[in-house]
């Protein structure tokens, strides 16, 4: 290339860039063109849709887009595609207590409501809608896996039988059918579930459907953090009995459970949804979320999956199952099913026992006659206090044995102020001599802790104390707030429980009256602990319900009382008296194997 070639070619390289930079078009104006242009190709293929500019004459298509997505639709759905598409409608079943909307799309429930009940906004409870949870059932056809919770079905008009309002959900497919007919007595939270279908079986290639349910539970309670720890999912082995995923902790969890299991539930505090199918779910896994801390619209994320075969749909009469929408309250759920009270966490089989021969039927009975739950609370207090007025008698009698032997523990301690071996040697020999066992005055301490330990798991689980208001406590199911604090307590909070401040003073009162009949050979670690656990209670439990708060508080006067009453009556030169022929009685008596074995293991601590 010479000189000139090579100058024109640089001529021509500046001339067409110069072109495409002042005459071609801007970016705008092809946006423009492709908006038109795409305006015009959605114009002809919806010919039935009109615009401003389009003329009045009908604009000639052909029918092969739309044939060709009803190809696509057969591709995806095989024998569902008729009613893959469809408009929905929201049918409704109600009676006294709850109200439940349908949808024609999956032919399932989708919002529940109990109208007994309201949520931490005092309107009526809302347990789920069709963002919040979900159920899916899933079959496999040659076509692929199709979820017929998407697909439209047929309603019928509610109608009664037996005192019973049913409503059924057809859907016709090409070789058979499925029919669905829910059932709802007129009264109670109990719904009947009955799934029957005809050529399912022929068209799916797996014998289950698999159900995938999922709940993000809603908040009902002004207090989430409870709500959170009392939220999980609850199973029940046919063998094994009932048994829980999450319960008590906000963490990620799950398990697979290989065993037959007659029902599952998704329950949070004060409320539960379960599916209790007639025939066993024969295995399925289960999974709780957590969510953060500040999210406030969600509690904890529910899921559980499982398969039922589908033969139990082909019978005559098909699959029977129980839905159960409602209030973990103790005398509704054990009418339901085996086990299915133990939704209500009711502690430790001990303590479940004493809440379920004892507290609940004293609760219940008091209720009846009193509406007012801070009276009923009090009345359970002096009847529990009255039951084990026994135990507190033995228990102040031993403190008024010990008081009485301070003097002789005394002098022990000077004799041998620096062995502690023989401090305590010395001690059990005079134990031995007056005829008191130094363990007497713990266990009737330690037989009234089942039933504190009892209203611990009662009260908070209770919901007859939900909205219920006592004193300066707007609700008894929830801490009582006095104040607000602008900031957060570790371990304590951002308020201040009145109800947790007296019943910690009335504990350190306790503890104040029951030292000073202490013996007097009581290390010091010991006396100090007694006063370092009411502070402790103070910072655990102020974020725990009022009404529990109030109960401890409530038993602690009238402990306080018992005490005082029983002192006037114990005459300590009396109970020397006894003590010292007990000592001149057991001068030359052996001791007995348990004192010998206590000994030697004092000797070898």
């Amino acid at each position: 290339m010479d000189k000139n070639q090579a100058t024109g070619l640089i001529i021509l390289a500046i001339f067409l860039m110069a072109y495409f930079y002042w005459f071609a078009p801007k970016p705008e104006d092809l946006a423009k063109t492709e908006q038109t242009d795409s305006t015009e190709v959605v114009e002809k293929r919806t010919p039935d849709t009109v615009t401003a500019n389009q003329p009045t004459t009908p604009v000639e298509t052909t029918e092969e887009p739309d044939s060709i997505k009803d190809q696509q639709i057969y591709q995806q759905y095989g024998p569902f595609a008729t009613v893959a598409n469809g408009e929905e409608e929201i049918v409704t079943l109600e009676n006294e207590v709850v109200s439940i909307d349908f949808s024609t799309n999956g032919g399932l429930w989708q919002t529940v409501r109990l109208k007994e009940y309201e949520d931490q906004n005092y309107e009526t409870v809302v347990l789920m809608t069709e963002e919040s949870a979900q159920l899916d059932q899933f079959i496999q056809i040659n076509n692929g896996r199709i979820n017929l919770s998407e697909l439209y079905f047929e309603a019928s008009e509610p109608y009664s039988k037996n005192d019973t309002t049913y409503l059924d959900f057809t859907l016709a497919f090409e070789g058979g059918t499925i029919k669905r007919t829910f059932g709802l007595p007129p009264k109670g939270y109990q719904v009947l579930w009955t799934n029957k279908s005809e050529g399912l079986q022929r068209t799916a290639i797996k014998d289950d459907i698999h159900y995938v349910w999922r709940d993000d539970l809603k908040p009902q309670e002004i207090n989430i953090d409870q709500s959170r720890m009392y939220s999980s999912i609850n199973f029940n082995y046919i063998n094994d009995g009932h048994d829980d995923l999450g319960n008590k902790s906000n963490s990620a969890d799950d398990m697979t459970f290989d065993e037959p299991v007659t029902w599952l539930s998704f329950k949070q505090k004060f409320f539960t949804s379960a599916i209790i199918p007639e025939k066993p779910i024969k295995g399925g896994q289960i999974t709780i979320t957590p969510v953060a801390e500040e999210d406030t619209t969600v509690v904890k994320k529910l899921f559980a999956t499982f398969p039922r075969p589908i033969e139990y749909m082909e019978t005559a009469e098909g699959e029977q199952m129980r839905l159960y929408f409602g209030p973990n309250k103790y005398n509704i759920l054990k009418k339901v099913t085996v086990n299915f009270e133990k939704n209500i966490d009711l502690g430790w089989p001990i303590i479940r026992e004493i809440n379920r021969w004892l507290i609940i039927p004293l609760f219940n009975f008091f209720e009846k006659f009193i509406p007012n739950y801070g009276i009923v609370i009090i009345l359970l207090v002096f009847v529990i206090r009255l039951i084990i007025s026994p135990l507190t008698y033995k228990s102040q009698i031993q403190m008024a044995k010990t008081k009485v032997l301070q003097p002789e523990m005394a002098k022990i301690k000077e004799q041998f102020p620096d062995d502690m071996q023989k401090q305590q040697s010395e001690t059990m020999k005079l134990y031995q001599k007056v005829g008191v066992n130094p363990l007497s005055g713990c266990i009737p301490l330690l037989l009234q802790m089942p039933i504190l330990f009892a209203m611990f798991q009662f009260i908070p689980n209770a919901i007859e104390l939900r909205h219920k208001s006592f004193l300066w406590a707007e609700d008894l199911s929830t801490y009582d707030s006095i104040l607000s604090l602008p900031f957060s307590i570790p371990g304590y909070g951002d308020h201040v429980s009145l109800f947790t401040l007296l019943m910690t003073l009335s504990t350190l009162l306790i503890t104040q009256m029951s030292s000073s009949q202490m013996a007097a050979n009581t290390p010091g670690p010991m006396k100090s602990m007694q006063y370092i656990m009411p502070f402790i209670f103070l910072f655990v439990l102020n974020g725990y319900p009022a009404g529990l708060t109030y109960y401890y508080f409530i038993s602690n006067l009238v402990s306080y009382g018992q005490m005082k009453l029983i002192r006037r009556f114990v005459d300590d030169e009396k109970i020397k008296e006894i003590l010292e022929k007990n000592k001149a009685r057991n001068a030359n008596k052996k001791k007995s194997k348990f004192q010998q074995r206590l000994e030697e293991a004092m000797k070898a601590q």
